[in-house]
């Protein structure tokens, strides 16, 4: 597959779940009133938002811009990063949560380093863009797994009260 229809695809796919995520969030009013749970929903949120907005930024650029989407991948990922990192500061002890926060902090920051340092990308034998690519396809499926987790687990604690 071209690199511009897999961005184009993924992008459009990634703003569709964030869509999907605030259909999720309006029919319980109750999580945005409790600043935790505001946290909680507002990680989910940005888990499909920064990599949409990157595989935007990645179509712009793409291979005759590369200085566009690498600029726009590091920034992204530092965000991205920062604010996983202040959700794991605040996790609970669901080992879970805290596994899949980690991995996606270590994915941002690896985002970022490769779109700082592109010849690293060499090293399997990928051009940069496309191992930001199955960076960000695995950071999508952390994001699933946490939504799931989250859906299974304490967004539905008050429910089963």
């Amino acid at each position: 597959m071209d690199v511009s229809t897999f961005y184009a695809l993924f992008s459009t796919t990634c703003f569709a779940l964030v869509g999907l995520w605030w259909n999720v969030v309006q029919s319980h009013a109750d999580w945005m009133r409790d600043p935790a749970l505001r946290r909680v929903v507002g990680g989910i949120y940005l888990s499909f938002l920064l990599p949409a907005l990157m595989g935007l930024f990645a179509q712009v650029g793409g291979t005759e811009q590369p200085r566009v989407w690498r600029t726009a991948f590091i920034v992204l990922s530092v965000i991205g990063c920062v604010c996983t990192l202040r959700l794991l500061a605040r996790a609970r002890r669901d080992h879970f949560i805290i596994w899949q926060q980690v991995a996606a902090a270590l994915l941002y920051a690896l985002i970022a380093v490769v779109g700082a340092f592109p010849e690293l990308a060499r090293h399997v034998e990928l051009r940069p863009i496309q191992t930001e690519a199955l960076m960000l396809i695995v950071l999508i499926i952390l994001a699933h797994a946490l939504v799931w987790r989250y859906m299974a687990g304490e967004g539905r604690a008050d429910e089963e009260a």
